[in-house]
């Protein structure tokens, strides 16, 4: 049987207007990090070097966050539904904010099945307490089980420091993701993620042998993704992470 080599497609343009545009029920999974301004709005952290000054409008540093308004994100999390298979995975990150905030709103178009804890490792910055970790969302629309039964729900992978982008996640944190919910014999497997960024979760489904498509709001973000995706594909190499995020160990629980 011919096996279609993996594709990898980047689109720039708003989260909301890049889910309506894509056919209903035309991708296997969705995982995405969404750029919450909950957090950012609530405290006026003051400059922040991602999106600039935080009390005002406009791209700034990086991107413009996602306004994470009730309205706003039912609307995303309908479009994800339309879009998602039947019987297929969403993982959705949230910070301790907007898990808060907005995380009982999944149930309403979603099977909530778990909520999932990345253990930074490394300890971060923080307001209150010092942050290591943040959470993924795991849910299903109809019924799929996990490919596997014996990963833990915290998943321990080290957050990168000095990345090229600034809140990249880890290569491995998607992997994680993708080797959850694909068949390892599955020769056509659709990825999604409308929050794109550096494209970590382009790179991991190309790893996992599964298709994918995303979008990102910033220009930047797009360029930079696109020339790691095609670095990738013509060469194996990740110029966007040059070690790998866990250890050998951690790395045979997943895959």
């Amino acid at each position: 049987m011919l096996v279609k080599p993996a594709v990898a497609t980047i689109v720039h343009q708003d989260v909301l207007k890049f889910l309506k545009a894509q056919p209903s029920e035309s991708v296997d999974l969705i995982v995405t990090d969404p750029a919450y301004s909950g957090m950012n709005q609530h405290l006026l952290l003051g400059q922040g070097r991602i999106v600039g000054k935080y009390q005002e409008k406009g791209e700034g540093t990086w991107f413009e966050e996602f306004h994470d308004t009730p309205e706003n994100y039912s609307q995303f999390l309908s479009e994800c539904k339309r879009v998602l298979k039947q019987d297929r995975h969403l993982f959705l990150m949230f910070d301790s904010f907007s898990l808060l905030s907005l995380g009982a709103m999944v149930r309403d178009f979603f099977n909530v099945k778990n909520v999932v804890t990345w253990d930074k490792v490394n300890i971060g910055m923080g307001h209150y307490f010092r942050r290591q970790t943040e959470f993924i969302l795991f849910a299903s629309k109809g019924k799929r089980p996990v490919t596997r039964r014996d990963i833990p729900d915290i998943w321990k992978i080290k957050r990168l420091h000095r990345a090229a982008y600034p809140t990249q996640k880890p290569v491995e944190l998607f992997e994680a993701m993708i080797a959850s919910s694909k068949a390892q014999d599955s020769t056509e497997f659709m990825v999604c993620d409308p929050f794109v960024g550096s494209g970590s979760s382009a790179v991991a489904a190309l790893r996992q042998r599964a298709c994918f498509i995303g979008c990102d709001i910033s220009e930047k973000a797009v360029s930079l993704s696109r020339h790691r995706i095609d670095v990738f594909l013509q060469s194996g190499i990740d110029i966007g992470q040059e070690k790998p995020a866990f250890d050998e160990t951690l790395q045979k629980k997943f895959w």
